[in-house]
């Protein structure tokens, strides 16, 4: 539901009200804007294979295969998946924690975007990220200081429309 309440929220201010009543702002322009700025530091650290999980629209993959570096987006969003082909990335849409191509063999796994969240346990997310690198690879983290972890429900607030 959360992809099909975002499609064209692009620009739009958009946040997730917690059922704590806690507004977290969403940075939607960001994810979908071309990489720059802060994304530089994790690209700059990509020098082989590298799989994004939660790649959302694409702008890292994007950006790795224009330094011709092999890069694969990882989505379980359809409309994320078909941001990131329409922008000329490659994108599967899968679930980060099932099945992925080239398990064991990737030299980087990009956790941006808050995706450190992805499947609600960053332990199990990370102890995942170590069987798809090959040895000696890395997970490149991009962490946000929102305030910590939270985990439960929430509600998408969008240009006046609250989500389910």
């Amino acid at each position: 539901m959360i992809a099909d309440f975002s499609h064209g929220l692009r620009g739009n201010p958009c946040a997730l009200r917690r059922t704590d009543g806690v507004l977290i702002r969403l940075p939607v322009r960001r994810w979908h804007a071309p990489a720059r700025g802060a994304d530089r530091w994790l690209l700059d650290r990509c020098t082989g294979p590298t799989l994004d999980l939660g790649c959302g629209p694409g702008r890292l993959v994007t950006a790795l295969a224009e330094r011709g570096l092999p890069a694969l987006g990882v989505d379980i969003s359809a409309d994320a998946v078909e941001r990131t082909l329409f922008r000329g990335g490659t994108a599967l849409r899968r679930d980060a924690l099932g099945r992925l191509p080239a398990e064991g063999r990737w030299s980087h796994v990009l956790l941006a975007d808050g995706n450190i969240g992805i499947g609600g346990d960053p332990a199990q997310l990370l102890r995942r990220a170590k069987v798809l690198l090959r040895p000696k690879g890395t997970v490149l983290l991009e962490l946000d200081p929102i305030g910590g972890l939270w985990r439960g429900a929430g509600r998408l607030e969008a240009s006046g429309v609250v989500g389910p």
